[in-house]
């Protein structure tokens, strides 16, 4: 490795150590990562996927055979009646706002019952941006039900449910809080809960950075909709923008009303020759989720060893692909950023620091040398500047570029006196 980049001998011993912890979880995502291949290899043979379905439409995008059958697939990979896969959607937090549109109505009550949801939502629900044409704006009402302990609060949950609740609302990963991320089994849990006390109520989870990560989906236990981004886990880094919404057919086609207009739905929208890469995307997602979960309890291995906090711990059982690092001051903030940056095999040469990202309500150190503009399946690190001085960490294309990143950025801190 110091042919190529110069890393203290404590830092490779501490690394050659990580790997042998590794080695137990590295072989349960592979089984993870196999099985979730050949469910998606099953959808692209079921639906006889050929190379007419990769071709582009213009203009209003009438009978695209590619598009509509992108929809059939992403729907039996994801156990669901129906699903809206689209590179018009141009993030993760515009991808869930159609969904929310699309099923609230005025006098409808949305319930959080993981907290207070990730911070780039609130303008869309309406905690904050007042005037901007929130869902409290459209007289969409909202409540949410805290954690308890950094868990699920069960009985709270079935206690705020009642037939005034129209959706109950799950953010499956952790955001920028530490608290755990939900296992498919958790959502399942709520789903029947929340159905028990009110048939009625739509169950909608953000399941951003979560997909393939196990064998199931929150929409094979009950939840009725769910919505994440394509250059998150979904898009196997490889499709360079969009989003995608599956779940019951009824809920989706209001979702498609939404992103184009009421009546034309998802018969319209020209793919403008994104469809080879949303197919191929999701035929790499399994196989790139697996590298960036070695990437994340490699991370936490190397990490603990050095002296930090780090959740999950690498021998944890993992529902997302997020890895918090806990750097105790600022400056150690900053400086890991700057190592993952020096090692991204684009923009490495660019020096991260503290700025004011819209839609956060602090200075956010983000470091994310990536082919795609803002793709955390590519190994990224970002991180609020404020206590308690975490860093989130995501994705990784592949392992061995993860794991040199990882390397220099302890080599940054290590050159600055700030490794521990």
């Amino acid at each position: 490795m110091n042919d190529l980049f110069k890393i203290d001998k404590r830092i490779l011993d501490a690394s050659d150590k990580a790997l042998e912890l590794c080695k137990e979880q590295f072989e349960n995502i592979e089984k993870i990562t196999e099985y979730n291949q050949l469910k998606v290899q099953k959808a692209f043979i079921d639906n006889r996927i050929s190379e007419s379905h990769f071709g582009t439409s213009t203009g209003y995008g009438y009978g695209d055979m590619g598009r509509e059958t992108l929809d059939k697939v992403w729907a039996q990979v994801f156990g669901a009646e129906s699903a809206l896969v689209r590179h018009n959607f141009t993030c993760g937090t515009h991808t869930l706002a159609t969904a929310l549109y699309g099923v609230l109505r005025p006098g409808d009550k949305m319930l959080c019952v993981t907290g207070t949801p990730y911070d780039t939502i609130h303008s869309v629900i309406g905690i904050s941006g007042e005037g901007m044409g929130s869902l409290k704006d459209f007289g969409v009402k909202y409540d949410e039900v805290p954690l308890k302990d950094e868990k699920l609060d069960y009985d709270a949950i079935e206690k705020a449910v009642d037939d005034s609740v129209t959706m109950v609302y799950i953010q499956r990963s952790r955001g920028y809080e530490l608290r755990p991320s939900l296992s498919v089994d958790e959502i399942g849990k709520v789903c029947k809960i929340v159905k028990e006390k009110n048939s009625n109520v739509i169950v909608m989870v953000d399941n951003c950075y979560g997909e393939f990560v196990e064998t199931k989906e929150p929409t094979e236990v009950g939840a009725d909709l769910i919505a994440g981004s394509l250059i998150k886990n979904a898009g196997g880094g490889i499709a360079t923008t969009g989003g995608y919404i599956a779940g019951r057919e009824d809920l989706v086609e209001k979702c498609a009303y939404r992103l184009t207009t009421p009546g034309l739905g998802a018969e319209v929208g020209a793919t403008l020759g994104h469809n080879r890469e949303l197919y191929m995307g999701l035929f790499f997602a399994p196989h790139t989720v697996g590298e960036a979960l070695k990437s994340a309890v490699y991370i936490s291995a190397l990490y603990e060893l050095f002296g930090y906090d780090v959740t999950p711990k690498y021998n944890e059982t993992r529902h997302d692909i997020v890895q918090s690092l806990g750097l105790e001051n600022p400056e150690s903030l900053v400086a890991f950023c700057q190592g993952i940056q020096s090692g991204s095999p684009v923009d490495s040469f660019l020096l991260p620091e503290p700025w004011d990202m819209p839609g956060y309500d602090s200075k956010v150190v983000m470091a994310a040398g990536a082919f795609t503009l803002g793709s955390s399946i590519e190994l990224s690190a970002d991180a609020p500047i404020r206590e308690p001085y975490y860093a989130w960490i995501q994705g990784g294309l592949n392992f061995h570029s993860a794991k040199i990143c990882a390397l220099l950025a302890a080599q940054q801190m290590e050159d600055k006196g700030l490794l521990k």
